[in-house]
């Protein structure tokens, strides 16, 4: 070999060589059912989160994440393949993710040389358990259908996953454990899923209970003791989670791996109370998003572009030196973190569908069981377009504690504010609605049909339209 081929050839070895070593391991740590404003670097006064806050402070902090459905099943499936759970056919819980759609941990092992490992509460996208019919959360008859026919693939998408479970405990013990595992000189992904803070609401951090008295309401509860109530149990299931993240970046430290690991910190939906999981109004869909990246991210970063749980996958290909598929609708915003100059998206979309599981439906289901409905966001304006409004409105999981009984209560007694009893007692609720969100962030008056927003509301019909049509969905569109 001549001397100038064999300096080319070294040159291109160490540059792949140079590009290997740059490639982040991923720590990929995700909440259930956690709003954005529910930390302390989101400027929340009431809870207490310094680990989560740090990790903010090291990074930059995302105020207008959404994620792409306000249910854990269609959003985690978004999160995972850089596309809407209806795209990839995803939108009810009982279905498991195609064969043919690739994930994020799959394209990391095969196309990335990444060890990827999953771990903590179920990542929710092989279909539900087979098990005897009556059991909790068994699906006798559909278990042993995805059995027989081996439609359940997430098993084979990655190297490592958790046996049995591991229960909600020692996380900072699942991380390890996984490292124990990963080959040397190889870059890593660990997905690690906490169940706080989703409902039910019954852990409390070492700094104890908080005065349910003390807490600020948002503007889209009522000021009811039963409602303070849920929201201080809710906000001390934070506190708990925030520990629990401690321990895990504690080990990240303890192994010396912090400086070369990219952590990214989501949440899979919003908060199980009025408004929030299964509803397509901010609070079930705008959840935290902090990533740090040493030596890449510009410390203490506050950004308010928006994001989409479609970015996710995108990004962490990007990152990873990965080529992002041509399918994915997510778009990667490594060239933000870099502090690049970059296009900001001008609207994200999420959609809504049965939530929980199959076999059989109420004539009069209520909307905490079935919805279908979609939503276009801008950075002031939003749209949810409602295509089964006569379903009665009631929180997911949440339905039978204080906070909803206590506004129940005083809606029959006339004792509800009107923008209350419109948002949560009427039946049918509107086609459409729309929301000033800067003047009106409780998302609480509708303002489709005015005349004075005909503009708007016809634009984030459009922008909509054009996303219903690209996902392939089955909903009618609402424009023509």
């Amino acid at each position: 070999m001549s001397t100038p081929s064999l300096v080319l050839l070294l040159s291109f070895v160490i540059g792949i060589s140079s590009v290997a070593a740059e490639r982040p391991n991923i720590l990929f740590l995700l909440s259930d059912d956690h709003s954005a404003p529910y930390l302390g670097c989101y400027g929340n006064p009431d809870v207490r989160t310094p680990a989560l806050d740090k990790l903010a402070a090291e990074g930059i902090a995302f105020d207008r994440f959404f994620t792409s459905c306000p249910q854990c099943v269609p959003s985690r499936a978004a999160l995972m393949t850089g596309r809407s759970p209806v795209a990839v056919r995803m939108v009810r819980f009982t279905s498991p993710l195609p064969s043919d759609i690739p994930a994020l941990p799959d394209l990391l092992r095969d196309q990335g040389g990444y060890f990827t490992g999953i771990a903590g509460r179920g990542y929710h996208l092989d279909g539900p358990a087979t098990g005897q019919k009556g059991a909790p959360r068994a699906a006798p008859v559909m278990g042993e259908v995805m059995d027989r026919l081996n439609l359940r693939t997430f098993k084979k998408r990655a190297d490592y996953f958790e046996e049995g479970g591991g229960g909600m405990k020692d996380f900072g013990g699942k991380l390890a454990k996984f490292l124990d595992l990963a080959p040397k000189g190889k870059p890593w992904f660990f997905w690690l899923g906490f169940s706080d803070p989703h409902h039910v609401w019954d852990t409390v951090s070492s700094k104890g209970k908080l005065d349910p008295a003390k807490i600020t309401l948002p503007p889209h509860l009522p000021d009811l003791p039963g409602v303070r109530e849920d929201l201080a149990r809710y906000l001390q299931e934070v506190e708990h989670l925030d520990e629990d993240v401690q321990t895990v970046l504690d080990v990240l430290d303890k192994r010396g791996l912090a400086k070369n690991t990219l952590v990214i910190f989501i949440g899979d939906n919003g908060m199980a109370m009025p408004h929030g999981k299964g509803y397509l109004t901010d609070p079930g869909i705008n959840t935290p998003c902090i990533v740090r990246w040493p030596g890449v991210i510009q410390p203490g970063q506050k950004a308010h572009n928006l994001l989409s749980g479609e970015d996710f996958t995108p990004t962490m290909l990007e990152a990873a030196g990965v080529t992002v598929p041509k399918e994915m609708s997510g778009v990667s915003f490594v060239k933000q973190l870099r502090g690049e100059s970059f296009e900001p998206r001008k609207h994200i979309f999420a959609e809504r569908g049965p939530h929980g599981g199959d076999g059989g439906m109420k004539p009069d289901v209520a909307a905490n069981t079935f919805d279908l409905a979609r939503c276009a966001r801008s950075d002031t304006f939003k749209l949810i377009y409602n295509c089964t409004p006569h379903g009665a409105v009631a929180p997911v999981d949440s339905k039978g504690d204080p906070s909803w009984k206590q506004m129940t209560a005083a809606n029959a007694e006339g004792k509800l504010a009107p923008e209350f009893v419109r948002s949560y007692f009427t039946s049918p609720r509107p086609t459409f609605e729309l929301y000033d969100l800067e003047n009106d962030p409780g998302e609480l008056h509708n303002l489709s049909g005015d005349p004075k927003y005909k503009v708007i509301e016809h634009d984030l019909k459009r922008a909509l339209t054009e996303k219903m049509i690209l996902d392939w969905d089955f909903l009618p569109a609402p424009l023509r």
